[in-house]
């Protein structure tokens, strides 16, 4: 329970107990928001890291194309309020329309995936300096504001860090499953473990990891050159969940990114998009032997 400020020659100190009573409990969740499916989306899938600078939002945009080669129906969200870069990726700059009836958002749309961005609503140089329960909104605004059915899955890409945007996006909407993205080397490891014990402590399953930017392939002779030797933080891989696809590092992806095309859409026989092609059917696996909602499915219909 808590208790008072005691007075301790001179110096305040606040002692707490480290059990709440039933109706602090229940008051304290009285303040949370509620976890309630979006309308017409069927799955979500989060594209997470607590490290940045690991090609997340490249896994994201390949990702959502890949399933929606599929024949799936597909929408992607850019959660990274503060540096946003899907608008890039998928070349959709242009301000999101709203619909009359309810004033939603009608994301619009890029190689068959609906895209909606904090940086469709802002200006192209300007920067937002928000704090916490801003961002929050904006999340939710971003994810509950849009008429995004009908969607099979819907993948939010989100920032480096394990703070509000992740806790918004995990007390707003019931996420089916995170894939988590790092590169080989130790500093990102370790990152990406803290990462996914804040999902594990949300009760959010990880669906497994994208290895990112391990080895090349030699344009010359087609032979493999690995980055990182097999023993390279071995310790700390041992916490990760188990390895969807290991990428490479490959010269397209510059390219792609810079004209806002996912590789998987120019260079469709590329090794690394047949990797997307795999990631992508192997989660759609998954999803289709997990149960479905019969409220989300109706938005569906």
């Amino acid at each position: 329970m808590l208790r008072p400020l005691v007075n301790a020659g001179g110096l305040l100190r606040r002692f707490y107990g480290t059990k709440l009573s039933d109706h602090q409990a229940a008051l304290m969740a009285r303040g949370l928001p509620k976890r309630e499916p979006i309308s017409g989306v069927q799955d979500i899938i989060v594209v997470a890291s607590g490290k940045g600078g690991v090609g997340k939002s490249t896994v994201a945009a390949n990702f959502a194309c890949s399933l929606a080669s599929l024949g799936k129906r597909v929408g992607l969200l850019d959660a990274d309020i503060f540096g946003p870069s899907i608008p890039l990726l998928m070349n959709v700059h242009s301000e999101p329309l709203v619909n009359d009836r309810n004033n939603l958002m009608i994301p619009p749309q890029n190689y068959n995936v609906k895209c909606l961005s904090m940086g469709m609503l802002t200006p192209p140089d300007g920067s937002i300096i928000w704090r916490g329960p801003l961002v929050m909104s904006a999340v939710q605004r971003l994810l509950k504001g849009a008429e995004w059915g009908p969607l099979d899955v819907l993948v939010v890409d989100t920032p480096p860090g394990t703070g509000d945007v992740h806790l918004s996006l995990s007390q707003h909407a019931p996420i089916t499953g995170v894939i988590l993205v790092t590169t080989p080397h130790t500093a990102a490891v370790q990152v990406t473990v803290r990462g996914a014990k804040m999902y594990e402590k949300l009760g959010v399953p990880i669906f497994g990891l994208v290895e990112n930017m391990r080895y090349s392939i030699c344009q010359s002779c087609n032979e493999r050159m690995e980055f990182f030797k097999d023993s390279t933080c071995t310790r700390s891989q041992e916490a990760l969940p188990r390895k969807l696809i290991s990428l490479p590092l490959d010269p397209h992806i510059a390219e792609c990114c810079e004209i806002g095309v996912p590789v998987v859409i120019k260079h469709p026989d590329s090794e690394y998009s047949k990797l997307f092609t795999q990631l992508a059917g192997d989660i759609s696996n998954i999803l289709e032997k997990q149960p479905k909602d019969k409220a989300t499915s109706d938005g569906n219909s």
